[in-house]
């Protein structure tokens, strides 16, 4: 960071202990409550919960809550298929109609799929499922870019972490919603199965409420930060400009070495879905579907806690919470390769009442935390690689398109069966030991070489402020 944007930009010190900065004011700020970026956490959160939270809540069921997971788990080889390419154009798509309004059309397609699964449970049809998939990938993709865009820019330094933590909790609330709905319609169903189509049409009328919550979120100019640095998100360029920097980003060193630990982590949602939806019953399904969405969103702000603590460098806490997400990982991948290996030859059916029930139960508890552990440590990486606020919007699209990349292949491979049962398991522990040194690469030049990259844009943007006073 240059000397003058020192002199100009906060440091994570003043702003905590709230000294003022003349000139932009940029100690701490009485602000509104609905312009805070905590309401619009909040809002973010809340359209989290309503669109992919409650697409979690079904597929956390296991299969979608079908009998089978195959053919929803090819439906979602579709919709994550599509979801590369509205991921990877979704900059075009700010550009054309702001950050706000892009969310808001990318909580639009979600409502289709939960319908076209009522309709299989219910009536046996497959068409929808199809169609309904098609319509999420277009949506969720543009959805997924901006809600990621918006928990990277929005917050304050020193809140980043909180930020995330809190906004990612609401997707965890969708699935303890499905769950908890879910476990009170299906207690007292002790065999395995498809769960009740009364279950899809409480989805269905959540779902439809996503774009009303959208609504709600304020434009990054309206956003009003304590810090008093005004949120910049907003594409200006030429879609043509925008196709040649997304490629050039995609490229890079800094986003090509982390692309197999992104690959390694999202990899794990068909893989634990899957394993849910194989091997337990109903009722236990439901109740794995709850008790891991309390689980991870502890587990989830706990962590974000840890990574705005200003007792400990940058570095540090980068390096100790990739070290513990990975060794986590490993537990679980370990762990996972017995327990699938004995099944596959056994082929149990575990009800909460079954003796070996605590065993496999327990392993998609610890999974379901280590991805959402994994899945916020991707974040955080992803704002401490983006050098200004239009490649916010870049890293977060490519970020999103590579999940969904990995979701194609995941949720495909998992629709055929020795996959989904035990293949997968053997799978995404190689892709797990391949990731660690490249992503490792990256991550010990946060704090370090790559500096702090979140308060060199705070500092670009308080300056440009200044300047055009």
């Amino acid at each position: 960071m240059a000397s003058s944007e020192k002199n100009i930009a906060p440091s994570d010190e003043e702003v905590n202990g709230g000294s003022s900065l003349d000139g932009a004011g940029a100690g701490r700020r009485e602000v509104k409550w609905y312009r805070s970026t905590f309401y619009n956490a909040l809002i973010l959160g809340l359209c989290n919960f309503l669109a992919p939270g409650i697409w979690g809540a079904m597929n956390s069921l296991g299969g979608g809550g079908e009998e089978k997971p195959y053919l929803v788990n090819a439906a979602n080889a579709l919709t994550f298929g599509l979801m590369v390419v509205s991921c990877f154009l979704s900059s075009i798509v700010v550009r054309l109609i702001g950050i706000k309004w892009t969310l808001i059309v990318g909580t639009m397609g979600y409502a289709p799929y939960a319908a076209g699964l009522y309709t299989n449970n219910r009536f046996g049809d497959t068409w929808l499922v199809i169609l309904g998939a098609a319509l999420c990938g277009i949506s969720a993709g543009i959805f997924w870019m901006a809600e990621a865009a918006i928990a990277l820019a929005y917050p304050e330094p020193y809140n980043q972490g909180r930020f995330l933590g809190f906004w990612l909790s609401f997707r965890v609330g969708g699935q303890i919603m499905g769950g908890i709905i879910s476990l009170g319609i299906n207690a007292k169903r002790g065999t395995e199965g498809s769960v009740s189509y009364t279950v899809y049409l409480i989805f269905i009328a959540l779902q439809a409420l996503g774009p009303f919550a959208g609504l709600l979120l304020n434009k990054p100019s309206r956003v009003q930060r304590k810090d008093g640095v005004p949120v910049q998100l907003q594409v200006t360029n030429s879609p043509w400009f925008e196709i040649k920097q997304m490629s050039k980003l995609w490229i890079s060193r800094k986003f090509l070495l982390i692309i197999p630990f992104i690959c390694q982590a999202v990899y794990t949602e068909a893989v634990m879905f899957s394993y849910e939806g194989l091997w337990f019953t109903v009722r236990a399904r439901a109740l794995g579907s709850f008790l891991s969405g309390v689980i991870a969103l502890i587990a989830g702000n706990l962590l974000g806690a840890f990574l705005d603590s200003k007792r400990i460098p940058l570095k540090t806490r980068t390096r100790s919470a990739f070290v513990f997400v990975v060794a986590w990982q490993g537990m679980c991948w370990t762990w996972a390769s017995i327990v699938t290996t004995e099944f596959q030859k056994t082929s149990p059916v575990y009800d909460w009442t079954d003796d070996g029930f605590g065993k496999a139960f327990a392993l998609f508890l610890f999974w379901v935390a280590g991805f959402q552990l994994n899945y916020m440590f991707l974040f955080f990486l992803a704002g401490n690689l983006a050098d200004d606020h239009e490649e916010v919007v870049r890293i977060a699209g490519l970020l999103r398109g590579t999940e969904s990349a990995a979701q194609t292949v995941s949720y495909g491979l998992s629709s055929v069966s020795i996959m989904a049962s035990v293949g997968d398991v053997y799978l995404n522990f190689g892709l797990w030991a391949v990731a660690i040194l490249p992503a490792w690469l990256i991550v010990r030049e946060i704090g370090t070489s790559l500096g702090d990259k979140k308060l060199d844009r705070e500092a670009r943007g308080l300056r440009e402020a200044t300047d055009g006073k």
